[in-house]
């Protein structure tokens, strides 16, 4: 899979989000952060929710980009809600620092504006259980800032929303059905290394990200037990997912 165009990498904050119908969104906190291949993004409303049902309205997704120039598409592997779609959308670079991603059947304008402190170093590191599960999580860098993704701890099928799980499977708890994990946070440059400013796991908010180590040596870091629900028998780092593995739709 060829590597995205270095315009994406960084951090890039949405700033305005617009539908074809004129409604228009500057409260929800949106943050996309883009690697060399891998991609995290969360999304979460202003206020933020706390009640379960308030929960599922909150967003987020991790998995490869395909980019152009002029065009991303993001596959999405690890998914807070069960299945969200197909995400393809036109770019048009209005500067270094700013982006304006359309849908193809123009139906939202989206406004990206790059975070200054995550023009730097870029990392990557896609991740697996050790159980045999088969749940898959990823620790992305760029500059200053992480990204943490991963799957609940419970498989979800694709034919019913996260909110109707919540209303009719009692058999498994809220907390787990919930349980997708996506945080984001900064390296050194927050009140403490490596604090945790927003994550789809309210608890988690404000807190530490249990990786005290030097981004520096990123190959060295201490991922086995990453996040809030790690594995049974913890993660461990894998090769990249294969595109062709995930769909047979290309971005065209």
């Amino acid at each position: 899979m060829n590597a995205v165009p270095e315009a994406y990498h960084g951090v890039w904050q949405r700033t305005l989000l617009r539908l074809s119908d004129g409604t228009e969104d500057t409260t929800t906190r949106v943050f996309w952060l883009q690697s060399a291949h891998l991609h995290a993004d969360l999304r979460i409303p202003d206020p933020t929710p706390k009640l379960p049902f308030e929960r599922a309205a909150q967003a987020g997704f991790a998995g490869l980009t395909e980019a152009t120039s002029g065009r991303c598409q993001w596959h999405r592997i690890i998914d807070f809600h069960p299945d969200s779609g197909t995400d393809i959308g036109n770019m048009q670079f209005v500067s270094s620092d700013e982006v304006h991603e359309s849908a193809l059947d123009g139906s939202y304008l989206e406004i990206w504006r790059r975070l200054p402190d995550s023009c730097g170093p870029i990392a990557e590191t896609w991740l697996q259980s050790a159980d045999g599960s088969g749940r898959q999580a990823c620790l992305l860098r760029a500059g200053d800032y992480f990204m943490f993704a991963a799957d609940r701890p419970v498989r979800l099928g694709r034919g019913r929303s996260l909110s109707e799980y919540l209303q009719h499977d009692c058999a498994r708890s809220a907390e787990h059905l919930l349980g997708c994990e996506l945080t984001f946070g900064r390296i050194q440059g927050g009140e403490r290394p490596w604090q945790i400013l927003f994550s789809t796991l309210a608890a988690a908010t404000g807190g530490l990200f249990s990786v005290p180590a030097d981004p520096a040596r990123w190959d060295a870091l201490p991922v086995a037990w990453l996040g809030i629900y790690p594995p049974e028998n913890g993660w461990r780092p894998t090769s990249l997912p294969r595109l062709q593995h995930l769909t047979t739709e290309t971005l065209v």
